[in-house]
Formats: structure tokens, C-alpha cells, sequence
């Protein structure tokens, strides 16, 4: 099966917070997470793929670029977006369907925004998706804290469907690029 590795937005100042935003939920686990999975895809010759978020620190500079603790590796694609959607008005679609990709591992930040777009979004695309449940992370809102924000995503979206795609929420530990989806089915 064709899949992918889909990171998005662990840019540099999302991630680290500056004077108008916190840093996001438990950064350094992130980190070490996305890291564990990048090497698992790379092992599984699984390609990467990042999406960068324009509005952080406006498209430009150290803050803009990929987390420097993030090992990215030297083929990974990279896409720029200006929406919450990753898929909107970037390539990202047409590159995974030209590949031929089935399956999406989905990882990155922000929780109830870019991610939870994501897994929506590639799920009536025609993708099942997998989210690493310990991958993503956002920052406290004025309602919840951040924890209680990835709690909820990860219930909200495991076994989420439309029709035949669907996601599951799976953790950085599991070997996500065996699909479980059949299993569900």
C-alpha cells in the first residue's frame, strides 16, 4: 500500500511560542515523537511530507522554518499553506494522488485547527488516515487546556468516517505503517 507521512505546521515559532503565543503542549515529546516516526517511515521507505503554515512568523525567517529539532530528511516534500487546510489551495491532493497513496499518517500541530482539518479533509478525499495519538499538540485555550484539546481529538477522531475512509488514532510506539483500518472495516 502507497502511503505517506503528513507533518504540519511544526514550525519554529509555532512551536516555540513568542510574544503573542504559547508554545505548544509538551514540545520536547513532540519533538522526540515526530523524530521516532520520521525514522520509522524512512526505514519502511515511506515519504515524508511537511506543511508550512504562511502566517507563522510571516512566511519568512528562522521562525517560519521547520522546527531545528525536527530531522528532516533531505527528500521530504514541503508545502506551503495560507488556510487552516492543508489541502486548500496547495498541491498536497494532487501530489498524494499521483503517487498513489492510500494511507496517511498524520502528525503536527495545531490540534483543533490544522489537524483536525486534515484528518477530516483526507478522509473524504479518499484516504484512510492514521493519527499518531501522541504526535500532535496545540497550545491552552480560553476553554480548555491544551491537554484536554488532544484528549478529545484523539476520541473525536479515532474511527471517524466517510463511507470508506476513515481514521484511526494509533501511537508513536505502534508500527503505523501497518494500517489497521481493514481490521475495522
Amino acid at each position: 500500500m502507497n502511503q505517506v507521512l503528513l507533518i504540519i505546521d511544526v514550525q519554529q515559532e509555532l512551536m516555540d511560542g513568542n510574544e503573542k503565543e504559547k508554545a505548544v503542549f509538551n514540545k520536547e515529546h513532540l519533538i522526540k515523537n515526530i523524530n521516532l516516526v520520521i525514522e520509522k517511515a524512512r526505514k519502511s521507505n515511506v515519504p515524508v511530507v511537511f506543511v508550512r503554515d504562511l502566517d507563522v512568523a510571516e512566511g519568512k525567517g528562522t521562525g517560519f522554518a521547520i522546527h531545528n529539532g525536527i530531522s528532516v530528511p533531505k527528500e521530504a516534500r514541503i508545502f506551503d499553506k495560507k488556510a487552516t487546510n492543508c489541502f486548500h489551495g496547495t498541491d498536497l491532493l494532487i501530489h498524494l494522488q499521483s503517487q498513489d497513496i492510500k494511507h496517511v499518517v498524520v502528525m503536527g500541530c495545531s490540534t483543533q485547527h490544522c489537524i483536525d482539518t486534515a484528518v477530516r479533509t483526507a478522509t473524504i478525499s479518499g484516504l484512510d488516515v492514521t493519527l499518531v495519538g501522541d504526535g500532535h499538540s496545540t497550545a491552552d485555550s480560553d476553554v480548555l487546556s491544551a491537554e484536554q484539546i488532544i484528549k478529545h481529538h484523539n476520541h473525536t477522531l479515532h474511527g471517524h468516517y466517510n463511507v470508506e475512509h476513515f481514521s484511526v488514532v494509533r501511537n508513536s510506539e505502534e508500527d503505523l505503517f501497518e494500517p489497521t483500518h481493514d481490521s475495522y472495516r
